[in-house]
């Protein structure tokens, strides 16, 4: 209580103010005094970067099966909030700002067949759409790798990334995304996996990696897919278009070509069983014999017949010995047999 009161007794002025968010704790030199008569001179230590961390969200629609459930949790970003189909993507900014992040891992799909990824620098931008393909989760994969979880991953990029403007902008974005901050306070103070972001056949093609301590080398750990870029945006999650990819093809067009082709094979097939079926109708034309055709025909020699007038002589029957014996001993034993 007498602790309490003498609280109390403190008047405004003698109470102390408020440490600013950001400013060192402890009572450690923040000013410096200067000569006699002058104002001492201060200075600040800066904030540690962990207060300005960037901060990820990961977001699922509604009824995206298990292809984009099973890809978010490998990639260790689990949803944090699931959307309803019928929310628009603006509504993913709101949800980033009340999550307090500015970074968004945004899965979406379509038909329970096509996924989509977005990544987005919420609220300002920009944004990118990639068509997710031929993922593969770890369960799928079973490979030998491992890391802890947690750790901070090396990013590996392809020498690509820095020769096309597009390809720079992903990369940024890459690495604001996937990397971890420095002094982030849930960051491991070692490395053990390695991201490899590599670009081939118009396509970015993800890979996880473990690191070996013995000899460096390198082991699969898994997820694997491959993005396809569709376009960038200036804003989050729409806006003015900054690159669309003109190798994109979509995957209904996909589809369609490929109803197409079998649809053509099986027209073709039709077609010949027709083109047949006319030519058994049509009547045969009877060709005159040409007499020239027996000009090189030689005639074979023709074998003498022989008829034979004296009958074969029959085989010899060789009997078999031991079934007389055999009836013997029979007959015997029916007499022992009656006698007894």
């Amino acid at each position: 209580m007498a602790a309490a009161k003498r609280k109390r007794e403190l008047g405004p002025a003698a109470r102390p103010k408020k440490r600013a968010k950001g400013a060192p704790t402890g009572p450690g030199p923040t000013a410096k005094a200067g000569p006699e008569g002058a104002a001492p001179e201060e200075y600040s230590i800066p904030a540690p970067v962990s207060q300005v961390a960037v901060r990820r969200i990961g977001a699922e629609l509604g009824g995206s099966g298990t292809r984009g459930a099973d890809g978010s949790r490998c990639l260790s970003l689990l949803c944090d909030t699931k959307m309803d189909r019928k929310d628009k993507l603006f509504v993913i900014n709101e949800v980033c700002e009340m999550k307090n992040c500015n970074k968004c891992i945004f899965f979406e799909a379509k038909k329970k067949q096509d996924l989509y990824m977005w990544l987005s620098n919420t609220p300002q931008g920009p944004s990118a759409k990639f068509l997710v393909q031929n993922i593969h989760t770890l369960a799928e994969l079973k490979m030998t790798g491992n890391c802890l979880r947690g750790s901070r991953p090396l990013l590996s990029f392809d020498p690509t990334f820095d020769k096309e403007p597009h390809y720079a902008l992903l990369k940024e974005l890459f690495i604001q995304i996937f990397s971890t901050p420095q002094y982030h306070p849930k960051s491991q103070p070692f490395v053990d996996h390695v991201f490899t972001f590599t670009i081939t056949d118009k396509r970015i093609w993800f890979r996880n990696y473990q690191i070996i301590e013995e000899d460096a080398s390198l082991v699969e750990i898994g997820p694997r897919f491959v993005l396809n870029l569709i376009k960038i945006f200036q804003g989050s999650f729409g806006g003015p278009t900054l690159y669309e990819n003109p190798h994109y093809q979509s995957p209904n067009m996909h589809r369609r070509l490929i109803r197409l082709s079998m649809a053509a094979k099986f027209r073709e097939k039709h077609q010949v069983k027709e083109v047949q079926k006319i030519k058994k109708k049509e009547s045969k034309m009877l060709i005159e014999e040409d007499p020239t055709e027996v000009v090189f025909e030689t005639p074979a020699e023709e074998k003498p017949v022989e008829i034979q007038l004296v009958k074969p002589e029959s085989k010899a029957i060789v009997k078999d010995k031991r079934k007389p014996r055999k009836i013997q001993r029979k007959k015997q034993k029916k007499l022992f047999r009656t006698e007894g």
